[in-house]
């Protein structure tokens, strides 16, 4: 590992603070790539005059956020850098492939459905009306990194299995003609259920981010509403704030 750090003993930030920004810094530019080792904490400690202990502490906190994995008889491995995606009107598929990352799609269900009460508000159709149900598994450098479903109004497009599994959802919408215009979205979170931690690699009770949003097109027409639960250790929302004058 060939990277420049340092600390600031001069500064109030703590020691293992100021070196887990950096290492995350280096993860994040890719300096240190997924599947690289750390190295020894001991080396570690040495090269930088720290104690063992404010290493450990500086590591186990990369670990608790996703970025690091202890791996036993490999040591400490650096792991993909956590996705940070905008909240604007934009598909996990584009922001996957803008990111770097390598998406991929595993289609779970793809059929015509009755709408429930729910969905039926949110399309503005009746309840038990048939919909299109898309159920979706979203991978990064094939790791599970978020459960998708998504309700459709019939005969909006063709929704081949084959082609969700190649690309994204919104790019089949602009492609067969939809212009998405804005959207109505809640985002939350809540414990995985066992079954959603089977799907996403995390244990039962593991924090999920939720999002819910129907989008409309150019027309003022509902044309999807998605409910979407992703891994909160790999996965992040992003706001940009405004100061009211």
């Amino acid at each position: 590992m060939d990277l420049r750090l340092g600390v600031d003993r001069s500064s109030p930030v703590p020691l293992y603070f100021q070196l887990a920004q950096q290492l995350e810094a280096a993860i994040e530019r890719g300096a240190l790539t997924p599947g690289s080792l750390l190295g020894n904490e001991i080396e570690l400690a040495g090269r930088l005059g720290l104690s063992r202990p404010t290493v450990r502490q500086a590591i186990q906190s990369l670990v608790d956020k996703g970025l690091l994995v202890r791996r036993r008889g490999v040591g400490t491995q650096v792991v993909h850098s956590q996705v940070k995606r905008p909240l604007e009107l934009s598909s996990l598929y584009d922001d996957l492939e803008a990111a770097g990352q390598r998406p991929e799609t595993r289609v779970l269900r793809n059929a015509l459905e009755p709408a429930t009460a729910e969905v039926a508000a949110a399309l503005g159709i009746a309840e038990g009306g048939e919909v299109h149900v898309v159920e979706r598994l979203r991978l990064a450098h094939g790791e599970p990194m978020a459960h998708l479903c998504n309700h459709l109004p019939t005969g909006l497009l063709d929704l081949d299995s084959a082609r969700l599994e190649a690309t994204g959802l919104y790019r089949l919408m602009r492609t067969a003609g939809h212009t998405l215009h804005s959207a109505r979205q809640s985002v939350g979170a809540r414990a995985a259920t066992a079954e959603e931690g089977g799907l996403l690699a995390e244990p039962a009770g593991a924090p999920l981010l939720t999002m819910r949003r129907t989008t409309f097109d150019d027309t003022g027409r509902a044309v999807e509403f998605g409910s979407h639960v992703y891994r909160a250790s790999r996965y992040s929302f992003e706001f940009q704030l405004l100061v009211r004058p």
